[in-house]
């Protein structure tokens, strides 16, 4: 027998009632934060970053691919990685479906990572994604966003990530058994591989210049997990007990 809560019908309706007016009011805060988001400044961008791409190297503004805005996932693939980041991966498993969409509403979805091109490009081979993928590798950019770190940074003490210095899961001493576990999985110790961090920025081109407009990182994330989204709707939620998603592909090895 369930040790959870029963009830009747008539009685779960009015549970649902209940529900339904927190939901909306969560839905009507949700769209004020995202107004506070669209009236965040811009910041002019005047320096040249260049990326290796399947289509040949690009600049930032190339980047945009005919359109006024770009969406950019941070993607955890640095350049020791054997493969990119479990986490980021299950992120990435929606995009293509919904990449296409937003190119036809004037936003352009790729990821960037500091990896080598030929590694993206094997590694999206693997995963069966289409969506662009661009190598920033020995540019500035992932570092100038805040989502990557040198060795010397690291070893400085705890990095300034999620707009605050240290207090990061990815910093934690001892190294966590899930760190070191997810590093292992990316063919790296746990030092090289929290040298990059997950997150997403937003970039806006109007008359030939570019601008940033948005940033986020960690738990700001959980909007664009999607399977998140479908849990937390579930029966039994998130129902976690420590770390158990793995590469779409990994699941029947054991």
């Amino acid at each position: 027998m369930t040790t959870h809560m029963t009830a009747t019908r008539e009685e779960w309706l009015e549970a649902r009632r209940d529900l339904l007016a927190a939901e909306k009011d969560l839905t009507r805060r949700s769209d004020d934060v995202a107004r506070l988001r669209q009236r965040m400044p811009w910041v002019r961008i005047d320096k040249t970053y260049r990326f290796e791409t399947e289509a040949g190297t690009k600049t930032l503004p190339e980047l945009f691919d005919g359109r006024s805005q770009l969406l950019v996932y941070h993607f955890m693939f640095g350049p020791d990685y054997t493969a990119g980041c479990p986490s980021c991966s299950m992120i990435a498993d929606g995009f293509d479906g919904f990449a296409v969409h937003l190119a036809n509403h004037d936003a352009t979805l790729t990821a960037v990572s500091r990896a080598p091109l030929e590694k993206l490009v094997a590694y999206k081979r693997r995963m069966s994604w289409t969506f662009p993928w661009a190598s920033s590798h020995g540019g500035d950019f992932n570092f100038d966003f805040n989502v990557s770190f040198t060795e010397a940074q690291e070893n400085e003490g705890p990095v300034e990530y999620n707009y605050a210095r240290g207090a990061h899961a990815l910093d934690a001493t001892p190294v966590p058994p899930p760190l070191a576990a997810f590093a292992a999985t990316c063919g790296c110790d746990a030092a090289t591989y929290r040298r990059d961090r997950p997150g997403m920025s937003a970039f806006v081109l109007e008359d030939g210049v570019v601008y940033h407009a948005y940033s986020t990182y960690a738990r700001g994330l959980d909007g664009l997990w999607g399977a998140y989204q479908w849990l937390d709707r579930a029966p039994k939620g998130r129902n976690e007990q420590g770390i158990w998603w793995r590469r779409r592909d990994e699941y029947d090895r054991d």
